[in-house]
């Protein structure tokens, strides 16, 4: 949060002008003012420490209920914290890297959206026109403005949930495909819309999808062009990219492991894929250290400037218990310590990616589990959020408090279908 003047310092600097120039005061009239007591300045409490041992605990959860491997890095005034339990490859038995690159699943959303905001402070778009403006004739209705598109509020239907109705055979059918982003939206217009535009909130793959067709059209180049000259490169993301439609990761990498539907039956190796089914929703390959400082960089202003970014924070409430929240492209969860954090959740064949920082970008998150449907591993892993944003639990009952609030993640892809 940006720091404001003291109305009450403003008033007291205006008071020493009228008295600067002011006539003095005769000789009869005037009496020394006694000495006024020392002015007791309020020091903000520094932020608590991060519970290393939470952090382990959450990781060693998620793979209780799960996964084969999970690491978390916390970057905050202290340092960096790194905790990492667990294989990232169960063939060779290769321990859990936190260097390692993976599939960040929707937190490719976040940077999406700072390209889109970026032409829109280029003049090249608007938030509120309609999308049929800018892409003639591709939705049916012409109040789906970009904004809504943004927010989750346009109402188009989300086409992963027929998509991956069943969850391994509707990903090997889409593993190997190449899809256009015309094909992806056409899926999502075979059902009605959910509800009218600007209405409620519905996350759908198939908003951001649009957005990335409002990127190339904006921009005239590819998203992944934008991505490395907007993004990448002025950040020095160095183990971040856009690979689509290439299916490998290179370097260093966390493979990913997909549950199946059925209870008991073996994990599929989901790492190769082309992710083309996600595109500009969900196709970006990142490491813990890169969001970290991606989402530190976005919070402290160097991406955007600050009307936009006020603009991208403004955001309404997602659940029912009002501690979820969605803006431009942006997520918010308030903590059970009183703390505020934003960023994204990634769900990705194989792969469960948390990344949030403080509003002020000084301390930041990124979490990862090489599973996903699974749903139990995905809210085990936000777990990491508490202990590390709000620090050691000072009591069992605010322990259980933070477990409860964990529960039940917003799912990027449907879980346990």
């Amino acid at each position: 949060m940006r720091l404001t003047i003291d109305r009450r310092l403003t008033l007291g600097a205006a008071l020493l002008a009228i008295a600067v120039t002011a006539p003095p005061a005769s000789a009869a009239t005037f009496a020394p003012s006694a000495p006024s007591a020392p002015t007791q300045q309020t020091v903000a409490p520094a932020p608590p420490a991060p519970d290393s041992a939470g952090i382990t605990k959450a990781l060693r959860n998620t793979i209780a209920a799960g996964a084969p491997g999970a690491m978390t890095r916390f970057t905050g005034p202290t340092g960096v914290l790194t905790r990492v339990e667990g294989v990232q490859d169960r063939t060779t038995g290769a321990a859990m890297d936190p260097r390692s690159r993976f599939r960040i699943g929707s937190v490719t959303k976040t940077f999406s959206s700072v390209v889109l905001l970026q032409l829109v402070d280029e003049g090249k778009l608007r938030l509120d026109t309609s999308v049929n403006t800018y892409l003639p004739g591709l939705l049916p209705d012409d109040n789906i403005t970009v904004r809504h598109l943004l927010m989750h509020q346009s109402g188009l239907a989300d086409y992963t949930n027929a998509m991956f109705a069943k969850t391994v055979p509707g990903f090997e059918s889409v593993r190997n495909r190449v899809f256009t982003y015309q094909e992806l939206v056409n899926l999502s217009l075979r059902e009605p819309l959910t509800a009218k535009p600007g209405v409620a909130y519905q996350y759908s793959n198939t908003n951001f999808v649009v957005v990335g067709m409002l990127i190339e059209k904006a921009a005239g180049r590819s998203v992944a062009t934008e991505y490395e000259r907007r993004i990448f490169k002025p950040l020095k993301l160095k183990n971040t990219s856009y690979v689509h439609p290439a299916k490998t990761i290179k370097g260093t990498h966390a493979r990913g492991y997909l549950h199946p539907d059925e209870e008991g039956a073996p994990l599929v190796d989901s790492t190769e894929q082309t992710a083309s089914w996600a595109q500009s929703a969900g196709a970006i390959i990142s490491n813990e250290a890169d969001l970290n400082t991606f989402t530190s960089a976005l919070l402290r202003g160097r991406l955007l400037p600050t009307n936009t970014l006020n603009a991208m924070l403004k955001m309404n409430p997602t659940d029912a218990a009002k501690t979820r929240f969605y803006g431009l492209g942006l997520r918010r969860y308030d903590l059970t310590c009183g703390t505020s954090v934003y960023g994204h959740t990634g769900t990705v064949q194989g792969f469960y990616t948390y990344a949030f920082s403080t509003r002020d970008g000084k301390r930041s998150l990124a979490s990862m589990a090489n599973t996903s449907n699974r749903g139990a591993a995905n809210t085990a892993l936000g777990g990491t959020l508490e202990a590390a944003f709000c620090g050691k639990a000072p009591s069992p009952s605010v322990a259980q408090q933070r477990s409860k609030a964990a529960v039940a993640p917003e799912a990027d892809l449907p879980e346990n279908r």
